[in-house]
């Protein structure tokens, strides 16, 4: 292999690989490495150029074995929903948690029967009756936060990210699911430890752990409409369904998720922001904001590239044979961005149709 060009974070190389009639052929295969202060500083743009060379590309960090990355959106949502590609234990940075729970917290976050089964348990936690009977509590929550907001400014600067887009998701799962609201600025915290990662959030677990135990325990005496009196009644009547470590690993799951949230909260401020036009439209129509939503999902969402799912078996993606066992991403930053299915892609238009900005890839697929 050699390198036969480099421009703006993506290099590329020929690569040998068998393709779908498994004749060994070469193509330039475009390289990104995630740590390349252009890939970091210009993420949308790298990816781009990433995507336009070619439908896949090959991610390269230190420390990490080589991943495939699907950069064009049709190859990427057919990966997505290809039942052939997982959720692992190696698709994520395992927590230290406490080994009763780390078992269940694998299980609950990786593809397979459990995860299957622990998301029809809470599914109903969360249907459309019970979210707008909670609309008003949610607008309440929003308003608390955004008067703190106004009473924390210095010098005519609040800090939008640590005020409000950081506190908002983690008081409103928490008062969704049942939490007390006496140890919610607890959870404020222990959704900050997790968001950083590393030593904070480690050190944060063993009160993560007491904390949720005092919330079931609290819902046990005090049961009310909410998920977490909903899961103690099945581990009450039926602990085969929902045993003890998984009632507790599946609230702290839920409570502390809420980086993505936060991120796409701030990122979307920040584009508004800039795009004045926009934020006028929006601030001029609220009938916009289904559409607004989509589309900052599409433009600027929380998220680069997905986790990696890892091939069970020798899979063809967009020409090419991937060996089995082998790790897949698909790039977000471009495949939202993709000509081939948005029209002026790198423009932020919160009228765009839905029935085209809801192809979104934001939250990923299938």
């Amino acid at each position: 292999m050699r390198v036969t060009s480099k421009e703006g974070g993506v290099s590329c190389r020929d690569d040998y690989f068998r393709s779908s009639d498994m004749t060994l052929t070469k193509r330039p295969l475009p390289r990104v490495v995630l740590i390349d202060p252009e890939a970091l500083q210009h993420p949308f743009a790298v990816y781009a150029k990433a995507r336009e060379a070619a439908p896949l590309v090959r991610l390269l960090a230190p420390g990490l074995t080589p991943i495939w990355g699907v950069t064009r959106h049709r190859d990427a949502k057919a990966m997505l929903a290809d039942a052939r590609l997982v959720l692992t234990q190696r698709s994520f940075i395992r927590p230290d948690t406490p080994g009763e729970y780390m078992v269940s917290m694998q299980m609950m976050l990786t593809d397979g029967p459990t995860h299957k089964r622990l998301r029809r348990l809470t599914s109903p936690g969360f249907l459309p009756r019970r979210s707008a009977k909670f609309r008003e509590h949610i607008q309440s929550i929003v308003d608390d936060l955004l008067d703190a907001l106004v009473e924390s400014e210095t010098d005519g600067v609040v800090d939008l990210f640590k005020n409000f887009a950081r506190p908002l998701p983690t008081d409103v799962i928490c008062a969704f699911i049942g939490i007390p609201e006496s140890d919610r600025l607890h959870w404020r915290e222990y959704g900050a430890a997790a968001a950083e990662a590393g030593d904070g959030f480690a050190n944060a677990m063993p009160g993560i752990v007491k904390s949720t135990h005092d919330a079931i325990a609290y819902r046990r005496n005090n049961p009310g409409e909410d998920l977490i009196s909903d899961l103690v009644r099945i581990h009450h009547d039926d602990e085969d369904r929902l045993s003890d470590p998984e009632m507790v690993t599946l609230i702290l799951v839920l409570v502390l998720s809420s980086g993505t949230t936060t991120n796409f909260m701030a990122n979307s401020v920040l584009a508004l922001l800039a795009h004045p036009d926009q934020l006028a439209l929006l601030r001029n129509d609220n009938m916009l904001m289904a559409m607004a939503i989509e589309e900052l999902m599409r433009w600027c969402g929380p998220d680069l590239l997905t986790a990696p799912r890892y091939t069970l078996e020798d899979v063809e993606i967009a020409g090419v044979r991937i060996p089995e066992g082998e790790p897949v991403m698909a790039v977000i930053a471009s495949a939202n961005r993709d000509p081939r299915v948005f029209d002026d892609p790198e423009r932020l238009d919160i009228t765009r149709p839905i029935a085209q900005s809801s192809e979104q890839l934001g939250f990923a697929h299938g």
